[in-house]
């Protein structure tokens, strides 16, 4: 009877001691709206979607204390704006169609889904979502995934919805460039640079990650990147972090980034800004081809970096909320807390 009494106590102590240790860990979201070579005059469109977006995310774990909802929430309106390369935006393939990757990650028990070749919706990171939460599978692509979209009641789009001007024109760019001997052109970029993404850790160390993508412009139709691979362009893990990528899809493939970063942070103890600078260089050194990644480890430190000429990345921790797009840029606002509805 003592024994279980002191196993008892024993118990509520150490869950009382979590409790307690889980507030030097500050709920954030962190958002990133791709990399490369952001042209100059589209900086204030980058910046302000994704501030909007950590903003949208925050208040959503501050709302739910979901960090997947929160993730989810803050893709998703990326994936409606225009300005970046994924869902309505996305760059095209060689034939000039929109085929989107996505996936999403709860880093509390590991689940996932993933999805690939998604076309005609604007939520492909929706659809990853609910691959997760209602089928025994954490992958599907191409026909079955759209088939498993419309059972499951998602909007499609008329043909060609999702195509923009700025995409087309990227395009017949591509194409030209092509057909004049370059068929080499990996470091121009075509179209709206890069991937967006999104990862979260709350009071309590849980942490997600999420990421869309249009693919690269002029791409091979059913050619798949980084993003919805699970530890190439995505991953997260309560015991070792979060991790969104942007770049170069086959060089970060080949690399395994997201896990390669985490394996630091988890089992040599580095911060994810540590990790994530050391597998980046380490990466273009070896490659030549460049990319970024947004990450949080389980202490809740941050993980922003690239070795891209750009990125456009923000987030939001209690009332302050950080961006940037050059290197050394970290620019603050004072927003407040959001409130909530009780």
């Amino acid at each position: 009877m003592q024994l279980s009494k002191f196993i008892i106590v024993s118990l509520i102590l150490c869950g009382f001691h979590n409790v307690i240790s889980s507030q030097n860990i500050i709920p954030t979201v962190l958002v990133h709206g791709g990399a490369g070579d952001i042209a100059e005059s589209t900086i204030p469109t980058k910046k302000y979607g994704v501030k909007l977006a950590a903003r949208i995310g925050y208040e959503t774990l501050k709302s739910t204390g979901n960090v997947v909802d929160a993730v989810q929430q803050a893709v998703e309106y990326l994936e409606s704006n225009p300005n970046y390369n994924a869902g309505y935006g996305g760059v095209l393939t060689w034939e000039g169609n929109v085929e989107m990757d996505a996936a999403i990650m709860n880093g509390y028990d590991l689940n996932a889904g993933c999805v690939s070749l998604a076309k005609d919706i604007m939520h492909p990171i929706s659809l990853a979502r609910s691959i997760m939460d209602k089928t025994r599978h954490m992958y599907l692509a191409g026909d079955g995934a759209m088939t498993y979209a419309k059972t499951e009641g998602f909007e499609f789009l008329p043909e060609g919805a999702l195509v923009t001007e700025n995409a087309k024109k990227a395009l017949e760019d591509f194409k030209n460039s092509y057909n004049n001997g370059s068929r080499f052109i990996e470091e121009k970029i075509f179209g709206s640079p890069g991937t967006v993404g999104a990862v979260a850790i709350d009071a309590y160390g849980n942490v997600a990650a999420a990421t869309s993508t249009g693919g690269i412009t002029g791409k091979m139709p059913g050619r798949i990147g980084d993003s919805p691979i699970l530890g190439g362009g995505t991953y997260a893990d309560n015991d070792s972090g979060c991790v969104s990528a942007t770049g170069n899809g086959e060089t970060i493939m080949r690399y395994n980034v997201a896990s390669r970063i985490l394996a630091l942070t988890e089992i040599f103890g580095l911060s994810a800004q540590q990790a994530t600078v050391k597998v980046l260089d380490e990466m273009t050194e070896r490659f030549k081809q460049t990319a970024g990644v947004i990450s949080i480890d389980p202490k809740g430190n941050l993980g922003i970096y690239f070795t891209s000429r750009r990125m456009s990345w923000a987030y939001q921790r209690g009332g302050e909320l950080h961006f940037g797009v050059d290197k050394g840029e970290d620019n603050v606002e004072i927003v407040g807390e959001p409130r909530l509805n009780i």
